[in-house]
């Protein structure tokens, strides 16, 4: 469906959806939700496991994960800008108690806070490689994973549609080249008919990761060359900057390499994923439909079950 099919003006449903269904908790992109909105997401997560590809096993996560595990999959080097890491008090009690004494003088404390071993899942595949790598030789079928968790990206923003803190759900494939490629295929038509079930102006569009810096500009030229990486978008905000509200990646063999995971006869395996932003799919829901469920057009709401 071409976004010039179905003009829809959003700035003020935007204003509304965060005036009727979310509270503001001090720091941009972080927000309450209300009952109505979580109810949208929970429909939706419903709809997307009805979809669940055949054979896969459903983990999920809690919102950190292994410093040490992030670092190796290469995120920090691809990514530092947007990572957040836990950091603790650290020390006897006598440290302890004077790190909060100086926060009860009116003094600077955070600078007696050190790095955890724990940092801010930026994405819910991440976890999953060094899980599959403990198990051993990936088969000769593959593996397809259910995966999600609350994610963390350091991206302040005051537009409803992006989030730091946020939900996302995502379809793992491990395999062959052929195997995770026709996998991702499928998924990009898949995904444009449940859009379009939903009711959401939407087009795919080849696109790229944020990489950091200069470095990071090639990089993401590299994969938009490639077509390594396709985004099912929404006019959210408008039709000149529309939101992503799914992804499709090939990782080729990154994830293979740096995990060490390999098929039977030795041979590194590739990897792909569909990724669903659940906040982002139910902002869009409400700037598309309206913040009231009840007066979503009947075939979406029979859909979702609202």
């Amino acid at each position: 469906m071409s976004f010039a099919a179905r003009a829809i003006e959003f700035s003020p449903r935007l204003d509304l959806i965060e005036e009727s269904l979310c509270e503001s908790m001090g720091v941009d992109g972080v927000y309450a939700r209300g009952e109505t909105y979580e109810r949208v997401v929970m429909a939706l997560a419903g709809l997307i496991s009805r979809h669940r590809p055949e054979r896969s096993e459903m983990l999920r996560f809690p919102p950190v994960m292994s410093r040490m595990a992030l670092e190796r999959s290469g995120y920090l080097m691809s990514f530092p800008n947007l990572l957040g890491c836990v950091s603790c008090l650290h020390g006897d009690e006598r440290e302890i108690r004077g790190a909060v004494q100086r926060f009860e003088d009116g003094d600077p404390w955070v600078e007696a806070l050190g790095a955890a071993d724990l940092v801010l899942t930026p994405a819910a595949c991440y976890p999953v490689y060094p899980i599959v790598a403990a198990r051993g030789p990936i088969p000769g079928a593959g593996l397809f994973f259910d995966v999600g968790c609350d994610c963390f990206r350091r991206e302040p923003s005051r537009d409803i549609d992006r989030f730091q803190s946020f939900r996302m759900r995502e379809f793992v494939a491990i395999g062959s080249p052929d195997q995770v490629m026709a996998f991702r295929e499928a998924w990009k038509g898949r995904a444009s008919v449940i859009a379009s079930d939903l009711g959401l102006p939407h087009r795919l569009e080849v696109a790229s990761d944020p990489f950091f810096g200069r470095g990071g500009q090639i990089m993401a030229l590299s994969q938009v060359e490639q077509t390594l990486k396709f985004e099912l978008v929404v006019p959210v905000k408008s039709e000149d900057s529309p939101t992503a509200c799914m992804s499709f990646n090939y990782h080729q063999d990154h994830f293979g390499e740096v995990w060490k995971l390999k098929d039977g006869a030795g041979d590194l395996v590739h990897t792909a994923c569909v990724a669903f932003g659940m906040d982002r799919l139910a902002v869009a829901m409400f700037a598309t439909h309206g913040v009231d469920p009840r007066a979503w057009p009947t075939p979406v709401r029979r859909l979702l079950g609202v």
